[in-house]
């Protein structure tokens, strides 16, 4: 058969899925794709309300930084999965924008963390409040035990990815 499914012929017909597949990793793998859609989308929305000249990218340093505290770049960089360079043209413009702060590492005073700012902090805790209370208002109508176990799973599923 013909990658496009057509067997070669130029047809229109549809692409038949494989028959091995189950239907559950079809519809799971469908639906992830929404998912991962309307997340990127929502990344750049959250990135603009914390500030209007921040990267949809970097949106992620920012939460990463408010949920650990004061990280090096290179273990950012681990993190995120970009490189160096990629990682220091992101931390200074988040520096340009007054998001984040180095500082001397107590632990090796050869390198540095990068921390948020008062103004960083700040902000990104508004737009994760925001965040939390559409879905509190989204998913108001379920069972809070429906709630917790959809993020036991998702959480699950990110302790593979990650792997």
């Amino acid at each position: 058969m013909h990658e496009d499914g057509n067997n070669g012929t130029g047809g229109g017909t549809a692409p038949v899925a494989p028959r091995c597949v189950d239907q559950e990793f079809l519809a799971l793998e469908r639906e992830l794709t929404v998912l991962l859609r309307r997340a990127r989308a929502n990344q750049g929305e959250m990135a603009r309300e914390v500030h209007p000249d921040l990267e949809p990218a970097a949106y992620g340093l920012l939460i990463r930084l408010d949920e650990q505290g004061g990280q090096r770049a290179t273990d950012l960089a681990a993190y995120i999965g970009v490189g160096k360079a990629t990682m220091s043209r992101q931390l200074r413009a988040l520096e340009d924008l007054g998001l984040i702060a180095r500082e001397p590492d107590p632990a090796d005073g050869r390198a540095w963390l990068v921390t948020l700012t008062d103004e960083g902090r700040g902000r990104v805790g508004q737009v994760r409040e925001a965040r939390r209370a559409r879905y509190v208002s989204q998913l108001a109508h379920w069972d809070r035990r429906e709630v917790a176990e959809l993020a036991r799973l998702l959480h699950q599923l990110n302790g593979i990815a990650e792997k």
